[in-house]
C-alpha cells in the first residue's frame, strides 16, 4: 500500500506543478495582449478579434485532444501541449503585424488545448472516489496560484522589461513543464475507444451530456466563468467611477484568487464526504448573491468583501463539479469527458467578457453586472433539481 501511494504523491506533485505552469501562460498574457496588438497597429476591432481567437482555437482543441487522450493516454499529449505552448511564447516576440499575431494566438490556443484535460485526465488517476474532491481541490489550487501570481507579474514584467522578455520567460518556463513531464507515467486508459471519427465524437459528447451529473458540472463550470469573464470587463469600470484606481483592481482580484485558493483542499474533503451536488449548489448561491450586491459596493472595503466571498465561491464550485466529471465518465470516455469541461470554462470566458461588456456599455455598469449572474441562476436551478431528484431517489 505504502509503494503504491509514493508514486501516485510523485505524480500528484508533478502535476500539479506542471497545471501552474500550463495555464500561468494564458494569465501573464491576458493583462497585456490587447496592448501588444494595438503597438504593432492593430485597430480596436482587431485587436478585440486577436484576444478572442486563443478562445475560439483552444474551444474545440480541448474536445478533439480529449478523445486523442482517450485514445493513447494523456503523457504524450500533455508534452506535446506544454512544447506548443513554449514555441508559441516565442513566436510572440517575432510578431511584427496585428496578421502574424493572430496566428500565433490561433496556434497558441490549439496548444493550449492539450494541457487541460491532459492535467485533470493524469489527476483523475491518483486516487480513488473517497480522495477525488481533495485531488481536485488541488488542481483547483494550481490553476488559482497562476491567477494570483500571474495577473500582478504581467504586469511588472512587461512594464520594467517590455513584452519579448515576457514572452522569453514564460516560454522557458512552459519549456522546463515538459521536461518535468516526461517524469509522469504514461497514464493509458484501461480500454481503448474506437476509431476518431467526427460522427463518434459527437456521439460521444451527445452521450455525456445526457448524463445528470455532468449536466449540473458543465452548465456550472461554464455559468462560473461566464460570470468572471463580465466581472473582470466591468470591474475597472466601476471602480474607476467611484473614485478609486486601476491599481485597486489587481488588490481585488488578489483577494478573490487567495479565498478561491483557501477553500479549494477543504472544500474537497467536504464533498468526498457528502457528496458534490449539495457544496456546488451552495457555492452557486453565494456566487449569485455576490454578484447581486456588488454593484452596490462604493468603497475598496466593501468590494473587497465582496470579491473575497466571490473567491469563496469558486472554491467550493470548482472541485465539487470537477470531481463529478470523474465520477460520471468512465475511464473509456474521461478524456472527452475533461476536455468538455475547459472547452466550456474557456467558452464560460469568451462569452462572457464581449457580451457582459456589451451590456455594461448599452445599458450601465450595474446592470451588466447584474446580467453577468444570469447563467448561475440558471446552473443553480439545474443542481437544485438535481439535488431534488437525488433526495426522492434515495426516499
Amino acid at each position: 500500500m505504502h509503494t503504491k501511494a509514493r508514486p501516485r504523491n510523485t505524480t500528484l506533485i508533478i502535476l500539479s506543478a506542471i497545471t501552474f505552469l500550463g495555464f500561468i501562460d494564458t494569465v501573464l498574457l491576458l493583462p497585456v495582449i490587447s496592448m501588444y496588438a494595438e503597438e504593432l497597429g492593430a485597430a480596436m476591432g482587431m485587436t478585440g478579434f486577436i484576444v478572442g481567437l486563443y478562445s475560439i482555437a483552444n474551444t474545440p482543441a480541448n474536445i478533439i485532444f480529449g478523445r486523442l487522450i482517450d485514445k493513447i493516454g494523456n503523457k504524450i499529449p500533455l508534452i506535446g501541449g506544454l512544447l506548443g505552448d513554449s514555441i508559441s511564447l516565442f513566436l510572440y516576440s517575432l510578431c511584427r503585424l496585428p496578421f502574424h499575431l493572430a496566428i500565433v494566438r490561433f496556434v497558441h490556443g490549439i496548444a493550449g488545448g492539450m494541457v487541460g484535460p491532459a492535467t485533470m485526465f493524469g489527476l483523475s488517476q491518483c486516487s480513488g472516489q473517497d480522495r477525488r474532491g481533495r485531488i481536485m481541490g488541488i488542481y483547483g489550487i494550481s490553476i488559482a496560484s497562476a491567477t494570483l501570481i500571474g495577473y500582478p507579474l504581467s504586469g511588472i514584467i512587461a512594464s520594467y522589461w517590455g513584452y519579448n522578455v515576457l514572452f522569453y520567460i514564460t516560454s522557458g518556463l512552459l519549456f522546463a513543464a515538459s521536461i518535468i513531464a516526461l517524469k509522469l507515467p504514461k497514464g493509458k486508459p484501461e480500454t481503448c475507444p474506437g476509431k476518431m471519427s467526427v460522427l463518434t465524437n459527437v456521439k460521444q459528447m451527445v452521450s455525456l451530456l445526457k448524463k445528470p451529473g455532468l449536466q449540473v458540472a458543465y452548465i456550472s463550470i461554464m455559468a462560473l466563468y461566464f460570470s468572471f469573464g463580465g466581472l473582470i470587463t466591468l470591474l475597472p469600470y466601476h471602480i474607476g467611477g467611484i473614485g478609486l484606481e486601476a491599481l485597486h483592481v489587481g488588490v481585488l482580484l488578489g483577494i478573490f484568487s487567495a479565498f478561491f485558493i483557501l477553500m479549494q483542499i477543504p472544500v474537497g474533503y467536504v464533498s468526498d464526504k457528502i457528496g458534490r451536488l449539495k457544496p456546488a449548489a451552495f457555492g452557486l448561491l453565494v456566487c449569485l448573491v455576490s454578484l447581486a450586491i456588488l454593484p452596490g459596493m462604493h468603497s475598496l472595503l466593501s468590494l473587497g468583501i465582496i470579491m473575497a466571498f466571490f473567491g469563496i465561491s469558486f472554491g467550493i464550485i470548482f472541485p465539487s463539479v470537477s470531481s463529478m466529471v470523474i465520477d460520471h465518465s468512465t475511464t473509456s470516455e474521461r478524456g472527452v469527458a475533461t476536455g468538455m469541461f475547459h472547452a466550456l470554462l474557456t467558452l464560460g470566458v469568451a462569452a462572457g467578457a464581449p457580451l457582459i461588456g456589451g451590456i455594461g456599455q448599452w445599458l450601465g455598469i450595474g446592470p451588466g453586472l447584474y446580467a453577468s449572474a444570469a447563467m448561475v441562476v440558471l446552473a443553480l436551478a439545474v443542481t437544485l433539481k438535481a439535488v431534488l431528484r437525488a433526495r426522492n431517489s434515495r426516499n
